[in-house]
């Protein structure tokens, strides 16, 4: 099982409004330069958050969802601390209702 950790706001926000992509590009390139296989990635809307175990959090995005999604931990600390309106999360898998992290709706 894989634990993933994640920052969740609008797509709007995350993609528009805040520095995301500045951010994204500037760990690519660190992670190859050091030979670092990618241990994150942009989703929008991910299915995982229309579970059961995300609904209270869902609620909370104003609309369509995104997300930062990892397995670095250390990493969605850094993006909460730097972005600071979003939510966070947490989940393993694969679980009941999570099959894919990755699938969008």
């Amino acid at each position: 099982m894989t634990t993933y950790f994640f920052v969740a706001a609008s797509e709007k926000f995350l993609t528009v409004e805040e520095p995301l992509d500045e951010i994204l590009k500037e760990r690519t390139r660190n992670y190859k330069e050091n030979n670092k296989e990618i241990d994150f990635w942009l989703l929008k809307n991910p299915s995982f958050l229309q579970t059961n175990q995300f609904a209270d959090l869902k609620a909370k995005i104003p609309s369509t969802p995104a997300v930062v999604l990892s397995t670095d931990k250390k990493f969605i600390t850094f993006l909460k601390l730097r972005l600071e309106f979003v939510a966070v999360g947490e989940f393993e898998c694969p679980n009941a209702e999570i099959i894919d992290p990755f699938k969008v709706e």
